[in-house]
């Protein structure tokens, strides 16, 4: 697996990759199917666990109508299991799908997939209680870096916003403005 500093994330312009995930409905979603009604804002966070991806989400969710206004609709990928995106919707509310990215699928076609240092690990599972071995769909304790990319009906990256920062999200006004 990949360190941090390994991941480039896929370019703009590049075509992106299709997938289809659970939600936390159980309902299958693909990204072909939601680039038929218009773009995608596709954004990877790290867990219910994260103090940074929950206020992320709940901004995403409070723009969220703004965004379809944009004819866009907003879909998030996590490595958490189903149980754990559970606690995510109850803690943000969200009203757009939140996918389990098992055996980080999505994440490696994304290149955004990688091994924390063994510190970091330790951060997480201990100051933060994230359980990484439990909560994933193996031991490897693999996290997305928060990337968020904004896909055209075309099925082109239109924007990305790349930066193994995880506290630097992109914001709605700037989806918007990509939009």
């Amino acid at each position: 697996m990949k360190t941090v500093n390994e991941c480039r994330g896929i370019a703009v312009g590049d075509l992106a990759p299709d997938f289809e995930a659970k939600d936390q409905n159980g309902n299958i979603v693909m990204l072909s199917e939601l680039l038929r009604q218009g773009p995608v804002v596709l954004v990877f966070y790290r867990g219910q666990w994260c103090p940074v991806c929950i206020p992320h989400l709940r901004k995403l969710q409070d723009g969220l109508s703004k965004v379809s206004e944009k004819g866009a609709s907003i879909i998030a990928v996590t490595p958490e299991k189903q149980e754990l995106i559970q606690k995510t919707f109850v803690k943000t509310k969200v009203a757009f799908p939140i996918l389990f990215d098992k055996d980080y699928k999505i994440m490696k076609q994304y290149d955004v997939a990688f091994v924390p240092s063994r510190f970091l690990r330790w951060m997480y599972n201990w100051l933060l209680r994230a359980n990484l071995k439990k909560v994933h769909s193996d031991e490897s304790e693999t996290l997305p870096i928060p990337a968020t990319f904004i896909i055209g009906k075309d099925g082109k990256v239109k924007y990305r916003h790349f930066d193994p920062d995880y506290s630097k999200r992109l914001g709605v006004d700037e989806i918007l403005q990509t939009l």
